[in-house]
């Protein structure tokens, strides 16, 4: 039985309580996670505070800035098989998975650690002949960083990676759902050498955890990657402290597959779309939206290469499909599927609880042609279901895609390059990828619309996120300041 802590002020820690984390492969409880409760994160906070006006850390270049982050880069590289084995086991993730995106995510660190001392100011051009002006960009000051249990390493990165560039101190908060990995990491911060309380690692529950953090007085910004209801409760927290809110809520992404395409192509990225990470993803290519005259053979054949996958343990490196996160999250998709079949919905494959131990689910696929009501169209279910509808025209196709109050990530199938751009431009949401899925880079920034949210995260708009401007005035006569009581 594995026992983890948490890590604040630069000291590992117990916390007030300890919980059971289940390895979801299994169903059996695998290790001890802390609590954090209210004192836990008021010191947290205090912590961040005080580091933020420490001169071992405010008193550092960002150029100094940037060589730490780069050291935590090489640490992360290095410790990516033992944080890639410990999220399979917490989470299911399958390790194939884990593995490749945690290599790639020390990336992320080197991009900030580069971009730290090239925030730069700049000079106005104002409209005074005795006057100089100039902008100057300060870090915003103590960051809540809440973060999911899917991808918690990168989506940790994408926030305490600009955050910590720009030279904000950070609170991250791991879900309760599967923290291991984070607290993990907490480790590698202590070993790269960032000062006590730069960077602090709790978890805990919602109401003396999550909404303690998200109200606090001395939090100036709030990053949050999660579920739209949980999003509004931090706003309306946000206004006890009237911090800057940045929000990443998942969606529910359509996949428009014209009959122009490459079919193979389409077919391949259309199964890593919803059907890689047990369909566990914010961007998860949930909706396909297929030109009508292939539908028939595109479902074929989609459903002919589904059945194929390799479900199985995630810890095997030949597993291509792994078990939900939770218990809940499974019933929640069965309830789904199953209304959305009492509503007329076709079931094409999948749509059972899988028999055995562990909270496996299979792929599913449901045909929703004429069936614009079904449940599993609407509802965002993070997990493998795909719902499928048609369309004739390119305007229908836009309109469908358009249909929901998310706006996320998209993906267009399509050979005529005209019409690509014409999509790019219509559909409503922060990512398109065109005749491609799930791509990323920590150049590329992204994020929402709607519902899935506001504010970006990578590239140098999410390092921008993290400053506030200060203007800066300079009178450069040498004559003394007329007295504003004399006219003249």
């Amino acid at each position: 039985m594995q026992k983890f802590q948490l890590y604040i002020n630069g000291q590992f820690e117990n916390g007030a309580a300890q919980f059971d984390s289940i390895n979801p492969a299994t169903g059996e409880i695998w290790a001890k996670m802390p609590e954090a409760r209210t004192d836990e994160v008021n010191r947290a906070v205090d912590a961040a505070e005080q580091a933020f006006y420490n001169a071992s850390w405010a008193g550092l270049t960002a150029t100094q800035r940037g060589k730490l982050l780069y050291k935590l880069a090489d640490l992360v590289e290095q410790a990516a098989p033992r944080l890639a084995a410990l999220e399979t086991t917490d989470t299911g993730k399958i390790i194939r998975e884990t593995s490749s995106q945690i290599a790639y995510v020390a990336e992320y660190y080197r991009y900030y650690a580069g971009l730290a001392d090239k925030l730069e100011g700049s000079l106005i051009p104002v409209d005074k002949s005795d006057m100089q002006a100039w902008l100057v960009r300060e870090p915003v000051g103590v960051v809540a960083a809440i973060v999911p249990w899917n991808s918690q390493l990168f989506l940790s990165a994408v926030k305490l990676g600009p955050a910590l560039a720009a030279g904000c101190t950070v609170i991250l908060k791991a879900s309760e759902e599967a923290p291991a990995p984070l607290l993990e990491f907490a480790k590698l911060i202590d070993e790269a050498g960032f000062p006590a309380g730069v960077v602090n690692v709790i978890t805990g529950f919602g109401p003396e955890c999550g909404a303690v953090l998200s109200a606090h007085p001395k939090v100036a910004h709030i990053a949050f990657t999660g579920g739209p209801e949980t999003a509004k409760h931090i706003v309306r927290n946000s206004a006890e402290n009237l911090a800057k809110v940045s929000l990443e809520l998942g969606g529910k992404s359509p996949f428009i597959v014209f009959a122009d395409t490459d079919m193979n192509s389409a077919l391949n990225a259309q199964i890593a779309a919803i059907f890689a990470a047990t369909g566990q993803s914010c961007v998860a290519g949930s909706r396909l939206l297929i030109e009508a005259s292939i539908k028939d053979e595109f479902l074929q054949r989609l459903s002919e290469r589904v059945q194929r996958i390799k479900m199985g343990l995630p810890d095997d490196m030949q597993t291509e499909y792994g078990p939900l996160c939770t218990l809940k999250q499974r019933e929640k998709i069965q309830q789904v599927v199953q209304r959305s079949i009492e509503q007329g919905a076709k079931l094409i494959t999948g749509g059972q609880v899988c028999a055995g131990a562990g909270y496996y689910y299979p792929p599913t696929i449901l045909d929703c042609t004429g069936v614009p009501d079904a449940q599993s169209i609407h509802t965002e279910l993070f997990g493998p279901v795909l719902s499928v509808d048609t369309f004739i025209t390119e305007a229908e196709a836009i309109q469908k895609a358009n249909s929901t109050p998310y706006g996320l990530a998209s993906g267009v199938f399509t050979s005529n390059l005209n019409r690509a751009h014409r999509m790019t431009r219509a559909i409503r949401a922060g990512i398109v990828w065109l005749n491609t899925y799930r791509v990323v880079s920590p150049l590329a920034p992204f994020g929402g619309y709607g519902l899935s949210g506001h504010g970006r995260e990578g590239g140098l708009s999410a390092a921008l996120e993290y400053t506030t401007t200060k203007t800066v005035w300079l009178r450069m006569s040498d004559q003394p300041i007329d007295d504003p009581f004399v006219m003249r």
